[in-house]
């Protein structure tokens, strides 16, 4: 690749560490820049985690080191989204993923809908579970694993839809759950980075320049996130969601 493209490359990781950091959707960014590069699809997914996953690290020490995770929630919710990963990456090898785009269009308009209808219940939320332990305990297992399966399989709009089922479920501020969400996502991430590095499908010369540059996205990312609280969060969200469907419905009408 030539300089240039290696700069806008490296540009466009940053902006989608910074964006994935506080509101999700990163990879909205960095994929189609990718393929913009001309890489081949499969290419281009594969050298997108092998960016993405220093990103997520980044992010989420800079989320764990301020307290902005429940840590006793953490260890779990990382299983639960690493083994949703592992297997939507190995149903990802076995069948085409254009079947899923209706679907996430839908849950991403009913995710804006519900973020602009109820901004003073995001303000003040109350979660859709009690206390139970063990309610709760099912609820992470089931958002780990469907939104983990859906990272492996597909991946766009993962970080906003994790924020918001955290939001709405346990009854997270958006702040609090953006950082929950870095759990799930880094573990989703690892494990399909994992598999990717194993099938030998990253172009680490692409992936290791973006990867710099979308950690240190991350790291100023969740500094935002953190220092400006749950408005920035909440307008971050709902512009990576409405990007996240437009793009999903063009390449859907094509």
């Amino acid at each position: 690749m030539t300089p240039p493209i290696e700069i806008l490359l490296a540009g466009a990781a940053f902006l989608a560490g910074l964006v994935d950091a506080i509101g999700g959707g990163g990879g909205l960014i960095s994929l189609p820049a990718l393929l913009a590069a001309g890489l081949p699809p499969a290419s281009a997914i594969a050298t997108n985690k092998g960016q993405a996953i220093f990103g997520a690290v980044s992010s989420f020490a800079s989320f764990w080191r301020r307290g902005g995770i429940d840590r006793g929630r953490a260890p779990l919710g990382f299983v639960a989204g690493f083994a949703g990963s592992c297997i939507g990456a190995l149903a990802l090898m076995a069948m085409r993923p254009e079947p899923l785009r209706p679907v996430v269009i839908g849950l991403l308009i009913v995710a804006t809908v519900v973020m602009l209808a109820g901004r003073r219940q995001m303000a003040a939320p109350h979660a859709w579970i009690g206390q139970d332990s063990t309610a709760r305990t099912f609820a992470l297992v089931a958002i780990g694993l469907g939104l983990g399966a859906y990272d492996g399989f597909f991946g766009p709009g993962t970080g906003s839809i994790l924020i918001l089922a955290f939001v709405l479920v346990f009854g997270d501020s958006l702040t609090r759950a953006s950082g929950n969400a870095k759990v799930v996502n880094l573990a989703s991430n690892l494990a399909a980075f994992l598999l990717f590095a194993q099938r030998g499908t990253i172009l680490w010369a692409v992936a290791l320049p973006m990867a710099a540059a979308n950690a240190v996205g991350a790291a100023v990312g969740a500094r935002l996130a953190l220092r400006r609280g749950d408005r920035l969060v909440r307008w971050v969200v709902l512009a990576v969601v409405l990007g996240v469907v437009v793009k999903l419905s063009r390449d859907l009408a094509r």
